[in-house]
């Protein structure tokens, strides 16, 4: 037990419930179906990142550096850090909101952005004591989140009958397509493969033994599936309250992270507890795991793909450089703009959209060859779901970034550079999957 805790925070950071709040204030509890396939989704492709891991006693952005030409491996690398970073910035604007909400309003986002930073810092510190220790802190804050968005589900009263037609009945709208696709989207996130392959290698495992590494898969199988069953049910949860509060109303598609619980007050008060506080602490638990997940896969991607050999302090500093400077300069620019902050997690979702294909494609791969897994590669039925759950948010994602792109397009000089960009995109795609296949 404990890498899978470290990898589920991917499911319920900041950009993750966003979309469900989003897809609960306009779609209802229809979505809620498509939430528990994406998750499963998610889940097998975790699997695969685990089993990467435990056969080759390697983590994905180290086999990436050795599978693939030195030009390929330079472009795999950058795509990961953009994903990275564009995630980090969302991340931490959750938390410097969340931190907003408790001081009420005292500290600005700059400031919450600052303190984001720095306690990600004394967080990360604690693997000097031991992986356990830092796994049980990720333990400690997704209990929070469970028990904080467990106690708004039950202050809100949703309907029960409700709840399962909502998880049992596929329902899709035209008008909520795009909540669906964000839903679908944000379950993957590129850098949580590169994490969870390297997390696994934190117990001994013999890669000569046969035995011990089946079973070892057989457990951390187990283990992956019961550390997601709490984020999907946070999530659930999340969707469920949004749904009950403001489906069919006017605010329904005003409601983003900025401005959520400023409408959740409105709407349901608390008594005891001010059901904007729950919220603020439960998004500042989502914020703080998730930013230092974030920067601790940030060091495996960049020492993976570049083969850097820095003290871990080091490259712990540079890699949540990259992320926190650009987030300073947004916050600072964002400040005081709600609709601001709103395009730009727009703009923020697509980049890591764009960047799906190149995490998944890579571990399709290598999991799919003999020379690489040897007598652990995945069987041809495997094959086939592991193609087809990587392939599933490649085409969402595609969707989305077509609607995207063709609501944002400007005159012919924008379009041309556009389109030359797109098709060197899906060149590297095509590369990828036949190079793979």
């Amino acid at each position: 037990m404990g890498p899978g805790y470290l990898m589920s925070i991917a499911f319920v950071d900041p950009g993750n419930i966003e979309g469900d709040l989003q897809a609960g204030a306009t779609a209802g509890g229809s979505l809620l179906w498509l939430l528990l396939w994406s998750t499963a989704m998610g889940l097998l492709v975790q699997l695969l990142a685990a089993r990467l891991g435990v056969a080759t006693g390697r983590h994905l952005a180290e086999l990436c550096r050795d599978e693939y030409p030195d030009w390929a491996r330079r472009a795999l690398w950058l795509m990961a850090e953009v994903a990275l970073v564009s995630a980090d910035i969302q991340e931490v604007i959750g938390s410097a909101i969340a931190i907003k909400i408790l001081s009420h309003g005292l500290l600005p986002i700059w400031a919450g952005v600052v303190i984001t930073a720095l306690d990600c810092f004394v967080f990360l510190s604690l693997e000097n004591y031991g992986v356990r220790k830092l796994e049980a802190l990720f333990a400690v804050l997704i209990t929070t989140m469970a028990c904080t968005f467990a106690w708004m589900f039950v202050e809100t009263k949703p309907r029960g009958k409700d709840l399962i037609i909502g998880l049992l009945v596929p329902k899709l709208e035209s008008k909520t397509i795009k909540q669906a696709v964000g839903l679908v989207g944000s379950v993957t996130t590129p850098h949580n493969v590169f994490l969870h392959s390297a997390l696994v290698q934190s117990r001994k495992i013999d890669q000569e033994n046969e035995y011990e590494v089946r079973e070892a898969l057989r457990y951390y199988s187990i283990e992956s599936t019961m550390a997601l069953v709490v984020p999907f049910m946070i999530n659930l949860f999340v969707t469920t309250v949004f749904a009950k509060g403001f489906y069919g109303t006017k605010e329904a598609d005003n409601i983003g992270l900025e401005n959520a619980g400023k409408y959740l007050h409105k709407k349901f008060g608390g008594d005891f507890f001010p059901i904007l506080y729950i919220w603020g602490v439960g998004l500042l638990a989502a914020g703080t795991s998730s930013t230092i997940t974030g920067t601790y896969a940030g060091q495996f991607i960049m020492g993976g793909f570049l083969n850097w050999r820095v003290k871990k302090w080091l490259r712990a500093l540079i890699t949540r450089s990259f992320a926190i400077v650009p987030t300073i300069i947004v916050a600072l620019y964002f400040n005081t703009s709600d609709s601001a902050l709103d395009v730009l997690n727009e703009w923020l979702n697509v980049l890591q959209s764009i960047q799906i294909p190149f995490s998944l494609i890579p571990l399709v791969t290598l999991v799919s060859k003999e020379e690489v897994m040897g007598v652990f590669k995945i069987g041809p039925v495997t094959k086939i779901a592991s193609w087809t759950a990587a392939s599933v948010p490649i085409v969402i994602n595609s969707y989305m970034l077509l609607d995207f792109f063709s609501s944002e397009s400007g005159g012919l000089l924008s379009t041309s550079a556009l389109s030359v960009a797109m098709f060197a995109y899906t060149m590297f795609i095509l590369y990828l999957i036949f190079r793979g296949t």
